[in-house]
């Protein structure tokens, strides 16, 4: 495991911290009379991912094809009466599937469609947020808008391990011998052989930015509503990121067997779906890729594992929660009596 994510995480959350801190002091002697305030709040929600088995020039058809869920708990304090920042632990599960993707339409995502891959992925998430209230709260807790949007902005630390399921069939029926395995130690692009890429790490650090409105319940209650994207850098989260190995590179069978997942496919007698097929996997491979070319399609779709999307983005991920914030009563001090 690397240092270095921690080491920039650490670098960056002083930075938020540091700026909050220093907002609340210059607000605090504008106005004296605001008490800062801390609440814990939990919430639920949905968990999308954005990556090569889920494309960014799709947005719509990947944010609504394979929603997952995710869980949160937080802890935040209120500086100022607009600048907050909290400290949260969400627990996130991302999936992808290019069958799925891909099945209504073969020809339109043909590259996918014969690539077949899939996989799932629990994230775990530490994030430290900042967060900035649009309509400033009142001198004390209490004194809070009823309705109160506002815009976030944060680091976080994602730890996490890509699966995908043995045995899997084109349809994705599972069955009682079938098994999740985790990809990242099979080495399904070469990761860890001579000549290859070393293995990718399983933590890395993400960017947390987004909006949401909060309403108060009570003096002590609030409703949160929130939607974040939060992009990361690693390419990973889905185990597809670069070139098909050659098989004979690979460690075990398994590391073979989810490399190269379009020897499982199902093409229906389609007969243009296997002609693209046969250009990836070297059976007639030439007379598939001057196809190809003729069709006005790029071959490299086709020889690339990963990475060949037109958006050159990272993997990410898009959350949607809503939570319950229940705040912490402040102790008011009252001037001594002299």
């Amino acid at each position: 495991m690397t240092y270095r994510p921690i080491f920039t995480l650490g670098i960056l959350s002083a930075l938020l911290v540091g700026g909050s801190r220093h907002e609340g002091y210059a607000q605090s002697r504008s106005n004296p009379q605001f008490l800062p305030y801390s609440k814990v709040g939990f919430g639920l929600g949905t968990s999308t991912y954005f990556g090569d088995l889920a494309g960014y020039s799709r947005p719509l058809k990947s944010l609504f094809t394979l929603p997952r869920w995710n869980v949160g708990v937080m802890y935040g304090r209120q500086f100022t009466p607009r600048i907050g920042v909290r400290a949260s632990f969400t627990w996130a599960r991302i999936t992808g599937d290019d069958y799925t993707y891909s099945k209504s339409d073969p020809l339109t995502y043909s590259p996918q469609f014969v690539r077949n891959l899939h996989f799932r992925n629990d994230l775990k998430e530490f994030a430290l947020i900042g967060t900035y209230d649009f309509i400033p709260g009142g001198r004390t807790p209490r004194d809070r808008p009823k309705l109160t949007p506002y815009a976030l902005l944060g680091v976080a630390l994602v730890a996490h391990n890509p699966k995908a399921l043995t045995g899997r069939a084109a349809e994705g029926q599972p069955d009682s011998t079938q098994r999740w395995v985790a990809l990242q130690p099979l080495g399904t692009e070469g990761q860890g052989q001579p000549g290859y890429a070393k293995p990718y790490s399983l933590v890395t650090i993400s960017v947390p930015i987004g909006i949401g409105v909060r309403y108060k319940l009570s003096e002590y209650l609030d409703l949160a509503a929130e939607i974040r994207m939060t992009p990361t850098f690693s390419d990973y989260l889905d185990d597809v990121g670069g070139n098909y190995p050659n098989p004979a590179d690979l460690a075990t069978p398994l590391a073979r067997a989810f490399s190269n997942r379009g020897f499982t496919i199902d093409a229906n007698g389609n007969a243009t779906i296997k002609e693209l097929y046969a250009a990836r996997t070297g059976e007639s491979r030439q007379a598939g890729l001057n196809q190809l070319t003729a069709a006005g399609i790029n071959p490299d779709e086709f020889l690339q594992r990963g990475g060949g999307s037109r958006i050159p983005l990272k993997d990410s991920y898009l959350l949607t929660s809503f939570q319950i914030h229940y705040i912490i009563p402040a102790k008011i001090k009252c001037p001594p009596i002299r």
